[in-house]
């Protein structure tokens, strides 16, 4: 239900959601994102380690991707069954079963899509990812992109991220959240 407000219907604020591979800066933009338009952020990955009590190279490590995944799900959940606000969950999160298809009920997902040499260089050596240890960034960008931009590319928006600042990509994510989810 939507009323005709000066220039047009009025849209119900809803969260704003970044994905995209590691390293595309989805925490980075989404802080700067969530402060040009006075929103709480939530970083998935910081929200599961402060309430687990260990890194997520630490879960990975001793309870497996798929308990972690189960954490991030749940995590996600909560999220969004709150306030509408800024978040941004680990590059995997989309490509799991129904996460973007439940997500894109009360969030503005917008892709932040990165070349994966680009997003390799920002991620560099990966010592503090799991997914990047002990391999070459750049061919394990690669085997991520090719297993997870189907999933990226349902979002409901696009930004590409290639060359650009932080500040520059966050710009036009807050215009999307402006023009797209109410804000």
């Amino acid at each position: 239900m939507s009323s005709e407000r000066n220039n047009g219907p009025v849209v119900a604020r809803r969260h704003v959601l970044l994905v995209g591979l590691p390293g595309v800066g989805k925490t980075t933009v989404g802080r700067l994102t969530a402060k040009e338009l006075n929103a709480d952020f939530v970083d998935l990955d910081t929200l599961i380690e402060r309430e687990q009590g260990i890194s997520v190279r630490e879960i990975f490590a001793s309870r497996g991707e798929s308990a972690f995944r189960t954490l991030e799900r749940e995590a996600a959940g909560r999220v969004m069954s709150g306030a509408p606000k800024v978040w941004a969950p680990g590059g995997g999160w989309a490509a799991q079963p129904g996460a973007i298809e439940e997500a894109g009920q009360r969030c503005l997902i917008v892709y932040l899509r990165a070349d994966p040499a680009d997003a390799a260089r920002r991620v560099g050596s990966g010592r503090t990812r799991p997914l990047f240890a002990g391999v070459d960034p750049r061919e394990r960008m690669r085997e991520l992109l090719a297993a997870r931009e189907e999933f990226y590319l349902r979002a409901e928006a696009a930004v590409d991220t290639n060359g650009l600042a932080a500040k520059d990509v966050a710009a036009q994510v807050v215009q999307l959240a402006r023009s797209k989810a109410g804000w």
